[in-house]
């Protein structure tokens, strides 16, 4: 096996020494598995043909950019094959005139807007971990950011996919043109996907101009309840921002001592509230999203002064989760959805949640669009607390299924969040996911033990002849699905 992929790719980016293959059985989650084999193709051409090579020998094949995912997402818990996307990272082309751009999947998401920035552009989906994951990660994932709440997230900036299926076919879906094609969407079927189908080569994205202004306010306030209150009224008032996002008071206290932004330290909540357009609106939209605030409960409104204060604020911000590492020396990170109008009732029971268990949580989160993120701080080298973690994980994100929301905002459900999803989803919902899903892949052998529960769906419900291992099995082309 290692010999054939050797010869796609060169002896130089195929190995199965154990001591390489440790940097790739992990990502940002706590979970870790290793590979057999990990490949780092440099093409496209080379992907398909790689692809094309375990799925006769019956491997699963699990896809790597930054490794950036909070939900394992390219953890290979089947082993196989890793395939890595870190030779890809090129940008293809820059259409300023169609507002498009092509890029390879390895591409940094913040690396394409700095490369626009010259020539008036950016890229507006833009995760808190920007600077290290790529736009291939972020559409398996359908990844959001702090600027969702007015642009949407990965999926409406896609217009266009080039994939590599099971088969070894490279094929195109949607493309240079507008997102609104007729036919079934088959760009978005696969945008968050997470791999599970196919193995995405090239993406088309769309581009837009730099806003002229860009005002960045922050919102002081003596509790989590009374900002979360502010941000439905914002919102009522037909104030969209362009950002909405939210930090507790320990949050705050991490976030100001990595980054000295001047967050204030004795409040009790603060939102960061972003607007944009030309500068007459947005200079209106400022004032009257700042009285809404104040009328609301907020003891102090700040516009930042200049670009680098501005800076200043969001690098505080989208540096969160590192920050935390002053307050712990371990954290599990959530991701859920609530509607709005339930956060204040949310975060209360999240802060019950706290008190009853002995565990902190900061709350730090994108609070326009109820994305919340909550992370549990705890030691993983005392016995017990890691499962008692992602116990509280559990009750949290039932807790965001029970007030009508998700399990997930933008991290995917990878490998933590496969029983989750049965909070959202019914077993018929599965069921018919699983259809679409075997169309592209009908051996489950694209990033197998994501997204689906381990049973029913996943190779647990397989029929085994007595003695037969699963890769046998497959192989020996059965009807093994119940």
């Amino acid at each position: 096996m290692l010999a054939r992929l050797r010869d796609v790719v060169g002896e130089r980016y195929a190995f199965a020494d154990p001591y390489e293959m440790r940097l790739y059985q992990y990502d940002a989650s706590p979970e870790t598995a290793l590979p057999e084999i990990v490949v780092i193709p440099g093409t496209s051409e080379e992907v398909a043909r790689v692809v094309k090579i375990c799925t006769d020998a019956s491997v699963p094949v699990t896809a790597r950019s930054g490794a950036s995912s909070l939900a394992g997402g390219t953890v290979p818990v089947e082993g196989g094959v890793v395939i890595t996307f870190a030779r890809m990272d090129r940008i293809l082309e820059i259409d300023t005139e169609n507002l498009r751009a092509v890029v390879q999947p390895g591409v940094v998401n913040l690396a394409l807007s700095q490369a626009l920035k010259p020539l008036g552009y950016y890229y507006a989906p833009d995760p808190s971990s920007q600077g290290a994951c790529t736009i291939g990660g972020n559409v398996a994932t359908n990844a959001g950011g702090p600027h969702t709440l007015i642009y949407g997230v990965t999926v409406n900036h896609v217009t266009g996919l080039e994939v590599a299926l099971p088969s070894g076919e490279l094929v195109q879906v949607g493309g240079r043109k507008s997102a609104e094609a007729i036919g079934y969407d088959l760009t978005g079927l696969l945008v968050g996907s997470e791999g599970t189908m196919a193995l995405v080569t090239r993406i088309w994205v769309k581009i837009q101009p730099l806003p002229p202004v860009q005002k960045t306010l922050m919102a002081v306030y003596p509790d989590v309840a009374t900002a979360s209150n502010a941000v439905s009224a914002i919102v009522r008032t037909g104030i969209l921002p362009a950002a909405i996002e939210m930090m507790d008071k320990l949050s705050i206290q991490a976030i100001e001592a990595a980054s000295h932004a001047g967050y204030p330290l004795d409040a009790g909540a603060v939102l960061l509230l972003e607007v944009d357009g030309i500068p007459e609106v947005a200079q209106e939209l400022g004032e009257r999203m700042a009285k809404v605030c104040r009328d609301n409960g907020a003891s102090e409104v700040r516009i930042a002064r200049d670009e680098q204060e501005r800076q200043a604020l969001w690098k505080g911000r989208k540096g969160a989760f590192s920050a935390m590492g002053r307050l712990s020396s371990d954290f599990y990170v959530m991701d859920g959805v609530v509607p709005r109008t339930k956060l204040p009732e949310t975060l209360a029971k999240i802060d019950a949640i706290s008190e009853r268990t002995g565990f902190k949580i900061c709350n730090v989160f994108h609070a326009g669009d109820g994305n919340l993120h909550p992370l549990v701080l705890f030691d993983a080298f005392q016995p017990g607390q890691y499962e008692a973690v992602l116990a509280i994980g559990d009750e949290i994100l039932k807790l965001c299924a029970q007030a009508g929301g998700s399990v997930t905002g933008e991290h995917g459900i990878g490998l933590e969040k496969r029983e989750n999803i049965r909070y959202v989803f019914s077993d018929d919902d599965l069921e018919v996911m699983d259809r679409v899903r075997r169309v592209f892949d009908p051996h489950i052998l694209m990033n197998p033990g994501k997204i689906f529960p381990g049973n029913g769906l996943q190779p647990s419900a397989v029929r085994y002849p007595p003695g037969y291992s699963r890769r046998q099995a497959v192989a020996g082309g059965e009807d093994l699905w119940v």
